[in-house]
């Protein structure tokens, strides 16, 4: 199947398009012939995880856990030269725990930290993580990588970096860094030929909307009965 770039381009952080549906037809059979069983159990456990955060269920966590551990073996191996996706995965493993370890940490008597908005603290905070992660990520990418899209890959790490932090502290917020992520990431994962993580990604974009919508009104709720 042929890599479809803007004709006359050389460049392969630009945007990605297919010149025909048949391309992307054909592009999504042949990441079913070649998934891996880890690779569907990563999907699996991802969409799981996504469910499990659209209903602030606690159980986000050890879902995500099984999906990121996977994934930051699969990204970074050399087929496929995500390292800072990998490494991403690999943030996402560690933040799991701690926010599993936050979310319950009032014991199953009391209930569970509730969804709030950011204050400025915490928002000025997510900026300085999602940006200077940027750089970082490029950086390393750009120097001790042979990875041919350290801007986009950087880019895509560093917002969701950002954003779950902010889960892990129950912000709301981060729904908005994770989507912002997602939407990066799309056409990062087409020029990959990670076709079915593409469409997963595709898929939570479309759940992290719903879910900012339900968190929001939980937020605004306890909001008006608090007047």
């Amino acid at each position: 199947m042929q890599q479809m770039l803007h004709p006359g381009c050389d460049n392969p952080e630009l945007i990605i398009h297919f010149r025909t549906m048949n391309d992307l037809y054909q592009g999504i059979l042949e990441g079913l012939h070649q998934m891996t069983w880890l690779e569907a159990v990563a999907v699996f456990f991802a969409v799981l995880s996504v469910i499990f955060q659209k209903n602030n269920n606690i159980l986000v966590y050890p879902t995500g856990i099984v999906s990121t551990g996977i994934y930051t073996y699969l990204l970074s191996r050399e087929h496929f030269k995500l390292y800072a996706d990998a490494a991403l995965n690999a943030y996402y493993l560690v933040m799991s725990v701690y926010g599993w370890i936050y979310w319950a940490k009032k014991g199953p008597e009391q209930p569970a930290t509730p969804v709030m908005r950011s204050n400025s603290k915490e928002l000025t905070t997510a900026v300085f993580i999602a940006l200077a992660g940027w750089g970082i990520f490029y950086f390393l990418l750009s120097r001790f990588s042979d990875s041919n899209v350290p801007v986009m890959d950087a880019f895509v790490s560093a917002t969701a970096c950002a954003g779950m932090w902010l889960l892990a502290k129950r912000k709301l917020e981060n729904w908005i860094l994770l989507n912002i992520s997602n939407l990066v990431a799309i056409p990062l994962l087409l020029y990959k030929h990670l076709y079915l993580t593409a469409g997963l990604t595709v898929f939570l974009f479309t759940i992290a909307i719903f879910g900012y919508l339900s968190w929001r009104k939980e937020v605004l709720q306890r909001e008006m009965s608090h007047k």
